[in-house]
């Protein structure tokens, strides 16, 4: 059964899963499994994704909701996400830190290990899909909506460090556990408050854990065993079968539990190397491509243009370009979904607005650059592949493999690009797995406590799930946990709104702090994201 749904990938342009155990014990565990959840994915898939209609297109409505979550931000906060790019970039590169900042890792280690979990498929796939289906003109539409997403980032990440627990050891705990239960509480005083504080941060956790070990790590596995055999010879070359799954499943648990058992400074250590170094490959691949047909580039860009205005697209005009562009987008950048402020919280400052700053560049590298990138070498390279996929979904409704088009567009100036590009997607899965490994072990902290002996329980639970990942499809378990992730985005984004004034005067503090230099070097009496005044328990 293919997966339903991922906050990496909208359905279209996911690629089928692994083949599971046909006979025997575990073909059966897995089919009983399966018949288990399968209900029960159906039912919640129904209803997370379930479709509104707008001028006859139909969309599922948390994309909506995702959206104007973003766009209210971005009217509440006067478009910071233009006014503070320039802020941004000059915090990332550290001008403004200082080494006695409480916190693990680094801005940029904080901006890479969030992107480590957003960059895949949906950046790869997705713009295919979104350009076959609602044209070229639906790339328009999917950077707009990645703009907007960048408030949404803004606003959870500084709530993420706003409300973080610091412990004993050093660590820090921060995301949707612990501004929902903190936040909530602040915000509606009383016992109720705080009960629907400590409940909704239950539910975040709970929602993460699940995804983190079906979406986060087991999809991913299935998908590195799908494309270490594509290279290899697919079923009949060296890697086919159940063995080699399993070797290459206990290969990527080493991987990860080697990474993820030395904590987010150790995630952030690989990932501040690992994803530059995959946007450096695949950015690289792109401009290739661009620079080997520059001359078409103006109409590239008019093509885009008139597309997301005069209605070229397929599924209903310019409404259609504009739906297809924003759901791919919100399958891609995962912007107020509650997972992004988990990684971010770990960073260096006193100041919580400043990796709100540095988050709401996740969104731009994410859907804004990459996505344009990918939606220029398609429409430039392979013109005569994209048009003919679109008039087939047009006639018939059939929709091409995302990944086909993006590699055919490659392959038409560096016909050995695509095996790069299936190694650039093998990475993409590993590093998501070691991402979410992190923001599963916050959410099981959370509901099971904070000591070595869970967080190796936890540690060993997530990597044997590689491993069944690696050998089994567990299609139903999957898809549910995909709906759970994006079920989170509905108690998040209320809590988002919550505590959208909080934020605001957190970002006066800190512009405050800027022009006044005594400000920076003193800590303010009371700042939640200071040591002193953390709460210590998670």
């Amino acid at each position: 059964m293919p997966l339903t749904h991922h906050p990496h990938a909208a359905p279209e342009e996911l690629p089928a899963l692994a083949q599971g155990a046909e006979s025997g014990f575990l073909g059966t565990v897995e089919e009983k499994i399966n018949a288990i959840f399968d209900p029960i994915a159906t039912g919640l898939g129904d209803f997370v994704f379930g479709e509104v209609s707008l001028f006859g297109i139909s969309f599922p409505w948390i994309v909506a909701w995702l959206v104007l979550a973003g766009a209210v931000f971005t009217l509440y906060f006067g478009f910071i996400q233009v006014r503070g790019l320039r802020l941004a970039l000059q915090i990332l590169r550290g001008r403004h830190s200082r080494k006695d900042d409480p916190g693990e890792i680094t801005h940029f280690q904080a901006l890479t290990s969030a992107v480590s979990g957003t960059v895949g498929l949906g950046n790869i796939a997705g713009v295919g899909v979104a350009v076959t289906i609602g044209g070229a003109g639906a790339t328009f539409w999917m950077v707009l909506c990645g703009l907007l997403g960048m408030c949404s980032k803004f606003v959870e990440c500084t709530l993420g460090v706003r409300y973080r627990d610091h412990h004993p050891d050093g660590t820090v705990s921060g995301g949707p556990m612990q501004y929902l239960r903190k936040g909530v509480a602040e915000r509606l005083p009383g016992s109720s408050g705080r009960f629907l504080g400590r409940a909704l941060a239950a539910l975040a956790a709970v929602m993460i854990l699940l995804f983190g070990i079906g979406g986060g790590n087991m999809f991913q596995a299935n998908q590195t065993v799908i494309q270490i055999r594509d290279i290899t010879g697919g079923d009949d070359g060296p890697l086919a079968g159940d063995g080699s799954a399993l070797a290459l499943g206990v290969l990527l648990a080493l991987v990860v539990g080697f990474v993820i058992i030395g904590g987010i400074k150790s995630i952030g250590r690989v990932t501040s190397r690992l994803v530059p170094a995959m946007a450096i490959v695949y950015v690289t691949g792109c401009l290739i491509v661009i620079l080997f047909n520059v001359t078409d580039v103006p109409a590239a860009f008019g093509e885009i243009f008139r597309g997301a205005f005069t209605g070229e697209g397929v599924v209903g005009g310019t409404i259609g370009a504009l739906i297809v562009g924003f759901t791919r987008a919100a399958f891609s950048n995962e912007a107020g979904l509650g997972s992004a402020p988990i990684a971010h919280s770990a960073v260096k400052t006193r100041y919580p607005a400043t990796e709100g700053l540095v988050a709401l560049l996740e969104p731009f590298i994410d859907t804004v650059v990459v996505c344009t990138m990918t939606a220029l070498t398609i429409v430039i390279a392979d013109t005569q592949l994209w048009n003919d996929a679109k008039a087939d979904y047009a006639a018939n409704g059939n929709t091409v493999d995302g990944v086909t088009v993006t590699s055919s567009a490659f392959e038409t100036v560096l016909p050995w690009f695509p095996v790069i590009l299936t190694v650039a997607v093998v990475l993409f899965a590993v590093s998501t797995m070691i991402t979410w490994a992190y923001y599963g072990q916050k959410a099981w902290s959370h509901l099971f406590g904070r000591s070595k002996l869970s967080e190796r329980v936890y540690q060993t639970v997530f990597c044997t799930f590689i491993v069944i990942g690696a050998v089994l499809t567990f299609g139903s378990v999957l898809a549910f946990t995909d709906a759970v992730l994006f079920l989170l985005a509905l108690i998040n984004i209320i809590g988002l709104y919550l505590l959208a004034p909080v934020v605001k005067r957190e970002l006066a503090r800190f512009r405050t702090a800027l022009r006044s230099p005594e400000e920076r070097d003193r800590e303010p009496a009371g700042q939640s994201g200071g040591p002193e005044s953390a709460d210590q328990t998670s």
